[in-house]
């Protein structure tokens, strides 16, 4: 059976026992709506617009706190692999904010932008650049030595070595941190829209909380997680998938 038609009946089987167990234990709306409330308020959102606006906003703010993330992550990725100083000093600060969460930034977020874009994309960028960064200086830092040897044979050096060696190899680490930036940036973006002014998907599910709306509420969970989905599965794990297969590392 194709994996496309399990995951179906999954989810198929998964919608049809969270409405009969909705209905037979008579769950209060309040606490947990039947999947027929939630797609009803998905379309309503849909038919007027709302969503869509919302939906807009995020994507706008997404694209450029995550634009900025990679650059900064490039950038920052191939001077910690070329420096061996701000490797072992930049690199052991950027590993520790790493493991801080986006959200715990929130409150300085505000305090140094307000509740503004400005807040929002420094939360963006703060949880993507990171993660780009490290797997930038890994690739470059794994580029096989064989590699390097050969091509100082053939007299490069410098930019010219970087350019034409080591950058190419390390590709299939930059693929992979653009997919993890990606990933990272939208859980952040949902995070920062949480306490914005709006509009944007966070802000449309903080406000429906704040009301009781929670069809609405679980309506715009789902909506983040099945754009998560489709853009990890149908982006960018094939573009991996295919610079694997050409780097020749994949194992299928």
């Amino acid at each position: 059976m194709k994996t496309v038609i399990k995951r179906i009946l999954f989810f198929g089987i998964l919608f049809i026992v969270w409405q009969v167990a909705v209905t037979v234990l008579n769950i209060s709306e309040s606490l947990l709506p039947a999947p027929t409330d939630v797609f009803t308020s998905l379309y309503t959102g849909f038919a007027d617009m709302t969503l869509v606006y919302d939906l807009a906003a995020s994507f706008k703010r997404l694209a450029i706190g995550l634009v900025i993330a990679l650059t900064l992550g490039l950038i920052l990725g191939v001077f910690l692999a070329k420096s061996k100083t701000a490797d072992e000093t930049l690199g052991s600060l950027i590993i520790a904010l790493q493991s801080v969460p986006s959200i715990v930034w929130l409150p300085l977020a505000i305090m140094w932008f307000g509740l503004n874009e400005a807040a929002v994309t420094f939360i963006i960028v703060l949880g993507a650049t990171l993660v780009m960064t490290l797997n930038m200086r890994t690739g470059l830092k794994n580029v096989p030595p064989l590699y390097i040897k050969a091509a100082q044979t053939m007299n490069y050096k410098g930019f010219s070595l970087f350019w034409k060696v080591m950058f190419p190899a390390s590709i299939p680490y930059a693929v992979t941190g653009t997919r993890l930036a990606w990933a990272f940036a939208w859980r952040a973006l949902m995070a920062g829209e949480l306490l914005s002014t709006g509009p944007g998907l966070g802000y449309k599910l903080k406000f429906a909380s704040d009301f009781g709306d929670m069809s609405l509420v679980i309506a715009i969970m789902l909506m983040i997680m099945v754009i998560g989905v489709i853009v990890d599965l149908l982006f960018f794990q094939r573009v991996e998938k295919s610079v694997m297969k050409k780097w020749g590392l994949d194992q299928n």
